[in-house]
């Protein structure tokens, strides 16, 4: 297993292990946080770890014009009681996903380093927040890394039904009329997969990357 340094550079991500690990160590700088993305690589580790950089396959990923809005979602949009703004309160978003309580699932791996980390990105104009606001509270949002034509989505939550599903299709909307070409999603769930997902190899996605990086 590749053991990174100070230096900012990562190994190939065909090199991953069969659980997609690649490399273990090194920091959360923002050149190095934008080298990772631009090669299909992120980080994921518990606080108790050392920094842990993956590239899974097969990678699961969302093209904007492959969308999809349930029927049941539909009036949802329509009824109007659901209001969507961008980076409005990226740091309010982040530490909800933190610690906002998941069914079946123990603790985050969302810490602090990594909400201070994502906070610079997003200062330096490299990560946003989508909200979803119900009678002028906050319940529901996600956030994510931009780089280019592609936005990595990083983690959602939501305290009212529909309430990320709901920002995650504004975002997706509006981000297309912008020129966004790809969303990675990272990891399969069936809440991505309904909303018109797919899995690539990470063959596939990593080629795709670098075509979206060259435009």
């Amino acid at each position: 297993m590749h053991l990174l340094n100070n230096e900012i550079s990562f190994p190939d991500p065909s090199t991953a292990d069969a659980d997609g690990l690649v490399a273990i160590g090194g920091d959360l700088s923002v050149e190095r946080l934008l080298l990772a993305y631009k090669m299909g690589i992120f980080p994921w580790y518990n606080e108790d770890e050392p920094i842990l950089w993956w590239s899974p396959d097969p990678r699961c990923v969302l093209f904007p014009d492959k969308l999809k809005i349930s029927k049941s979602m539909k009036p949802v949009i329509n009824k109007g009681e659901f209001r969507f703004t961008m980076n409005r309160v990226f740091k309010e978003v982040v530490t909800l996903c933190k610690t906002i309580n998941r069914k079946d699932e123990q603790g985050t791996w969302i810490n602090s380093d990594i909400v201070e980390a994502y906070i610079q990105l997003h200062e330096k104009g490299f990560a946003l927040s989508a909200e979803t606001w119900f009678e002028g509270k906050l319940v529901g949002g996600l956030y994510g890394v931009i780089i280019g034509k592609v936005f990595y989505g990083e983690s959602m939550f939501s305290v009212m039904p529909n309430a990320s599903k709901f920002a995650f299709i504004q975002l997706v909307q509006k981000l297309k009329k912008e020129g966004l070409q790809l969303i990675d999603c990272q990891i399969k769930s069936e809440h991505l997969m309904s909303l018109g997902a797919e899995l690539l190899s990470r063959k596939t996605f990593n080629d795709l990357l670098s075509q979206c990086n060259q435009a």
